[in-house]
């Protein structure tokens, strides 16, 4: 096992380019695929609902074959960092073809289009996002400098969602039509091409220093491996949670600013500026609190943040524009020191499995870890679709009638604090401190040592 050595900001940094590359294309999918299916492609919310949860269950059986590979593969650049340059290509021109319904085809033509499209999106997305997570976990095993890297790739994925937020969302909430579909598609290009940039940026700022006793483990070693892993098998069920609540506030966005505050481009500057200005603080403090409170107890304080902003927005309507604002800005930190501080928590479990079985399964632990994320986005991403067909909403009418706005709030304000208050509930008896960490890494250290 290779001498811990500390990052440099140019490595820090490099590897968040990684995750604002990963939402370009991610982002816009959150933040505006459903809406898009629904008001431009013209497929029935029902319809569209089943069709994200569905792919999204295909992305996470995808996810493990991707692991799978990857534990797999062994490169004179690494494990993990060749996947960046050759799965970037194919993941962004297949963001383009998503947005890109043809018009003039049939119903039934769209929906096949879509689930094809969307299917060969997740399919791209695993075979770079996987190998991208796991990074992290081979860059170093500190701690602190593990939330160092959860924290610059929470903020610069922010950044990217800010931007879409602040700059596409008044755009998607005021187009309509052919006019919409013509804009996306020059956007979704523009954006490809960043993402090129920064995937190379990730590729040459980031370095593998962390070895493996097994280079190639078998298959039922590694499964023996995940199944054994406690810490990781809570942590996935904490994030299936506060996933399902972040993705049903996301998807709901745009609804909720054109049929509930009616004022869009004011909506999405300040939710994009909130973001922002939330990622910022979570990036600055999320090190320094996991270095005094320990990585647990910083989910946990991010988590209960979530619940009460939450819970504040859901009665934020006839409260007034001041409340509303507010009650996202505290939900917002909330949800960004969560995210942030989950990714260096995912790392840990690596070397719990590796001391638990001897075996060290980067990709496998973080495809696992994935999956569960992706059912969480893609429950929380069709759940409003749900919710709008429930409560008969109507595609691009002028205003909507109190069931559907009522479906809308508990998909933006109640569905979150309910997923955040049982990833708490989790969280709160998860046994994996820093401290007891910092006893495994030295026993995994010891053994190295004696087998040496």
């Amino acid at each position: 096992m290779s001498v811990a050595r500390p990052l440099t900001w140019f490595n820090v940094i490099g590897y968040g380019a990684g995750d604002m590359a990963n939402n370009l294309v991610f982002a816009m999918g959150s933040l505006f695929l459903l809406h898009y299916y629904t008001d431009v492609a013209g497929i029935p919310a029902a319809a569209a609902g089943t069709l994200l949860a569905a792919v999204r269950i295909y992305d996470a059986v995808m996810d493990v074959a991707a692991g799978r590979v990857v534990d797999r593969t062994a490169t004179c650049w690494g494990r993990f960092r060749p996947f960046l340059l050759g799965g970037a290509l194919p993941l962004l021109l297949l963001s383009v073809a998503v947005f890109s319904v043809p018009s003039g085809w049939s119903a039934g033509a769209k929906l096949a289009y879509a689930y094809v499209t969307y299917a060969l999106l997740g399919t791209a997305y695993s075979f770079v996002n996987i190998p991208y997570g796991s990074l992290a976990t081979v860059m170093t095993q500190d701690p602190r400098e593990r939330a160092r890297l959860g924290a610059s790739r929470t903020f610069m994925a922010v950044c990217t969602a800010s931007f879409l937020t602040m700059v596409v969302g008044p755009t998607v909430a005021g187009l309509e039509g052919q006019a919409l579909q013509a804009w996306l598609t020059r956007l979704t290009l523009g954006l490809a091409i960043a993402g090129a940039v920064l995937y190379a940026s990730c590729f040459a700022a980031t370095r593998e220093i962390v070895e493996r006793q097994v280079e190639r483990p078998r298959l039922d070693d590694s499964l023996g491996t995940l199944i054994h892993n406690t810490p990781l098998l809570m942590l996935c069920a904490a994030a299936l949670c506060a996933l399902t609540g972040l993705a049903s506030s996301t998807a709901s966005l745009v609804y909720f600013a054109r049929y509930i505050l009616g004022d869009a481009g004011l909506f999405f500057f300040a939710i994009g500026l909130m973001s922002l200005l939330t990622a910022s603080v979570s990036a600055a403090v999320v090190p320094m609190l996991a270095g005094r409170i320990g990585k647990k107890h910083t989910f946990l304080l991010g988590l209960a943040i979530a619940v009460l902003g939450y819970g504040m927005l859901f009665l934020a309507p006839g409260a007034g524009k001041a409340w509303v604002f507010g009650s996202f800005a505290v939900a917002a930190l909330g949800a960004k020191v969560s995210m942030a501080i989950m990714w260096a928590i995912e790392a840990d479990t690596v070397e719990y499995g590796q001391w638990r079985t001897g075996v060290r399964i980067e990709g496998l632990t973080y495809a696992l870890f994935s999956l569960t994320r992706k059912c969480g986005q893609s429950l929380g991403g069709s759940v409003p679709a749900f919710l709008l067909a429930a409560g008969g909403y109507v595609p691009n009418a002028p205003v909507q009638d109190e069931t559907a706005r009522q479906a809308i709030l508990q998909a933006v304000a109640l569905v979150p604090v309910l997923a955040f208050a049982a990833a708490f509930a989790i969280m709160a008896c998860y046994p994996l401190t820093d401290r007891r960490f910092a006893e495994l890494l030295a026993e995994i250290k010891d053994r190295t040592a004696g087998a040496g």
